[in-house]
């Protein structure tokens, strides 16, 4: 059974949960932006958490079936048409041979997520199937989808039609969004009063937003405290010997904007990383859009391992009422 693409959307790739285990060598974790929404996507129509969807930004596809199945669309709200009739997010939905798959305009978030029953059975590289286009590495020929492209899919039947997930476990950003920070390592490079400014100050996401990484403007500088530049640092008071980037980590080039590296960032470089943003609301930035409003709020270790405690507890709970 295969997906006939007859558009492609903008920047639709086929996602699973990411290829952990390689980032010692260059290669990031890759994978959905949005863990939740792809995961719950997966419940609905009968599969692994992990099985991999197309992950659309902005503009979703338009695709022809082969045969019949069960999809889920989640994530961002953008209506959803089966030749033409819209049908639920959120929920599984049949589709026959010969029906058509489209959307409308998007109205909130930033991507949106498609399972099909049974998964797109692409071959694995690197232990998953994901696109990580920078590296031509997995999905379709390491590509985002194009017109004329088959799609080829698992098979499986699926889970029964009419299962839906209700809008208080749809976990989207809030305006402002609220994106929880641990202070890093590199703290101590800038002064007490930048350190308040930076969680004080509202920033907006620029429009250089991508799976690389979301860059923010607005907020003051960041002042740096003044030393003597160690051996092998650039010459910007940003500059550190070259250091691991963990996921999430956000760096200011210059002291200007803030950018967090998200699931395509590479993995060092000579930037210092003013904290990390936790795991948990990595989804959150993966459903920002450019110019949306947002807050670093900070936290210490407790709150962040609550954060995960929380996003886990989220998880359980569509678990349970897809089961």
């Amino acid at each position: 059974m295969t997906l006939k693409v007859h558009h492609p959307g903008l920047a639709t790739t086929i996602q699973d949960m990411g290829r952990p285990g390689y980032f010692h060598l260059g290669i990031p974790i890759g994978g959905a932006m949005d863990r939740v929404a792809l995961r719950t996507a997966n419940l609905l129509v009968g599969n692994d958490e992990g099985a991999a969807g197309l992950e659309a930004v902005f503009i979703g596809p338009k695709l022809e079936f082969t045969a019949d199945t069960t999809i889920a669309v989640t994530g961002a709200s953008m209506p959803v048409m089966i030749d033409d009739t819209e049908v639920p997010g959120w929920e599984a939905v049949p589709v026959r041979k010969g029906q058509v798959l489209s959307f409308g305009y998007l109205t909130a978030g930033a991507r949106i997520y498609i399972a099909f029953a049974g998964g797109i059975d692409v071959p694995v590289a690197l232990d998953s199937r994901s696109t990580y286009p920078i590296g031509a590495l997995g999905g379709i020929e390491g590509r985002a989808i194009a017109a004329g492209d088959l799609l080829p899919l698992g098979g499986a039947q699926g889970s029964p039609a009419g299962k839906a997930v209700p809008a208080n476990l749809r976990r989207m950003p809030g305006s402002p969004a609220e994106l929880r920070v641990l202070p890093g390592l590199y703290w101590h490079r800038i002064t007490e009063q930048a350190g308040k400014n930076f969680f004080d100050d509202e920033w907006k996401v620029a429009p250089e937003a991508d799976r690389m990484g979301y860059r923010f403007r607005g907020g003051r500088p960041v002042e740096f405290v003044e030393r003597e530049q160690p051996f092998g640092a650039g010459s910007d008071p940003s500059n550190i010997v070259d250091s691991c980037y963990p996921y999430g980590s956000i760096q200011v080039p210059g002291g200007t904007e803030p950018i967090v590296l998200h699931r395509d960032a590479v993995s060092g470089g000579g930037y210092f990383m003013l904290g990390t943003v936790v795991s948990a609301d990595m989804d959150l930035i993966g459903q920002l859009q450019p110019h949306m409003p947002a807050r670093f709020v900070k936290v210490d270790m407790a709150g962040a391992l609550q954060a995960r405690a929380d996003r886990r507890a989220l998880m359980n709970q569509i678990r349970a009422l897809l089961d």
